[in-house]
């Protein structure tokens, strides 16, 4: 059925419990994962009459080691689940582009995800990636609230 499942986690403990999910149905149908984190990409921005500037370099050391830190947790529990899984920093784009397009590259046949669920003026204003891949993929997704 499946042969390789996308787990996208931000290292959140929400997120977690999708990774936990994911690793579980791999385990039990016997594929791989690929687990998959996303950094948004820099900006700077100006306030009044100073403007704030986030040094690019701080910024792509500091994401690279919180993606290390996230990937790392993944790949342990998947070897304590004794599941096949690869991990993926993707560097520079939104959450739902980064994993669709990896999605795509991968070959992988399900994304598995968590989701806020949030609702009305709070979805409006912050967004729902969920619902971003959940439009735009072509493949089965899996989102765990």
């Amino acid at each position: 059925m499946f042969r390789n499942i996308l787990v996208a986690t931000d290292g959140l403990e929400l997120a977690d419990k999708a990774v936990e999910q994911g690793l579980a149905l791999a385990g039990k149908l016997g594929t791989k994962v690929t687990a998959v984190t996303v950094t948004l990409p820099w900006s700077s921005t100006a306030s009044g009459e100073w403007p704030l500037v986030f040094p690019i370099d701080e910024y792509e050391r500091a994401a690279t080691a919180t993606a290390g830190r996230i990937l790392g947790a993944v790949t342990d529990k998947a070897k304590a689940a004794r599941v096949a899984c690869d991990t993926v920093h993707v560097k520079d784009q939104y959450p739902a582009e980064g994993i669709l397009d990896e999605a795509k590259s991968r070959s992988c046949d399900l994304i598995v995800m968590a989701s806020h669920g949030r609702r009305g003026i709070a979805r409006l204003v912050l967004g729902s990636e969920a619902n971003r891949i959940v439009t735009h993929s072509t493949i089965p997704v899996l989102i765990c609230r």
